[in-house]
């Protein structure tokens, strides 16, 4: 069980240590939370989407242009789009095409399931390979490479469908990775060769040694107790801020009945006010405390980060 103590200061941990941060080192990737309505509600869903949670309201193209702009400004490259399931915003395709139009890279995770299977979707989709597919990818969220673990995770028949859209994307020739959890007892190893074959049986073409191809997330328990990070930890850990997913991307959100979109610190923390970090990118580009068990279980030790 986590202790209250911890993660309360920004600037210490509970036994008085200074506590890490990052610095704020240039953005690389804007990420876009589309909405928090999901049409599943996953077992462990760090941010509790379902078809019923809309604490984040869907973004629009027209709240999205001015970030555009300013992430231009800044010098990303990439917008990433998550949810809830993205598919859901009914704008989903119009905020990828300003994306691309821009000139940006597009990233939109999905769990490839009714949402994106639509007909009007499907045909958006086709048209932005179509126009900008050598900048669209698209990453499919597969917990486990056998069915019965998987739907344990997600609801029956759920992997099923998941691959189906899969295999969709695949064949239709569009750049796809898949996002997995290694929560389940087995080693890295096991995984990777339970999805190689997997991915061969459904004669898509996806590297499961790549870890690029085949991202690996670690399970985000709630309950467990996980250790600060302190200043000394990156010695300690051999590891570099700047390798910290903070310290180069940012995401968009929208609180359900807020006026407009603000900016927060992670795509992992969207509902901690601490970690709101201004109305605009420019005003966001700042330190940022490693304040929650996320930082230290996520980024830091688990070595994890959603960009591509």
């Amino acid at each position: 069980m986590l202790s209250r103590e911890k993660f309360q200061d920004p600037a210490h941990t509970a036994d008085g240590a200074p506590r890490a941060h990052v610095d704020f080192a240039g953005l690389e990737t804007l990420w876009v939370n589309t909405g928090t309505l999901c049409n599943i509600a996953c077992a462990n869903c760090y941010i509790e989407s379902s078809p019923s949670n809309d604490r984040l309201a869907y973004i629009t193209p027209a709240e999205l242009a001015p970030f555009l702009d300013e992430a231009k400004e800044l010098g990303a490259k990439e917008i990433a789009f998550t949810g809830g399931e993205p598919f859901m915003n009914p704008d989903m395709i119009d905020l990828a095409s300003a994306s691309l139009e821009c000139g940006f890279s597009v990233l939109i995770l999905t769990n490839a399931m009714k949402p994106m299977m639509r007909e009007r979707v499907l045909r958006g989709l086709l048209a932005l390979q179509a126009a900008h597919g050598d900048r669209l990818r698209l990453r499919v969220s597969l917990d486990h490479y056998r069915g019965e673990v998987h739907d344990r995770e997600r609801g029956q028949r759920s992997f099923d469908i998941a691959v189906d859209g899969l295999v969709w994307l695949a064949a239709h020739g569009f750049d796809i990775s898949v996002a997995g959890r290694a929560g389940f007892g087995e080693s890295e190893h096991a995984m990777r060769s339970g999805y190689c074959a997997l991915f061969r049986d459904l004669g898509v073409s996806i590297d499961a040694a790549d870890p690029h191809a085949l991202v690996l997330f670690p399970e985000m328990d709630e309950t467990a107790d996980v250790p600060e990070i302190t200043t000394s930890c990156w010695g300690v850990l051999g590891k570099n801020p700047r390798d910290i997913m903070c310290s180069n991307a940012r995401m968009l959100i929208k609180r359900k009945d807020a006026p407009a979109p603000t900016v927060v610190a992670c795509t992992l923390i969207a509902y901690d006010h601490r970690f709101e970090l201004g109305d605009t990118l420019h005003e966001a580009a700042q330190p940022v405390s490693l304040n929650h068990r996320h930082c230290a279980k996520f980024c830091v030790l688990g070595g994890a980060s959603c960009s591509a």
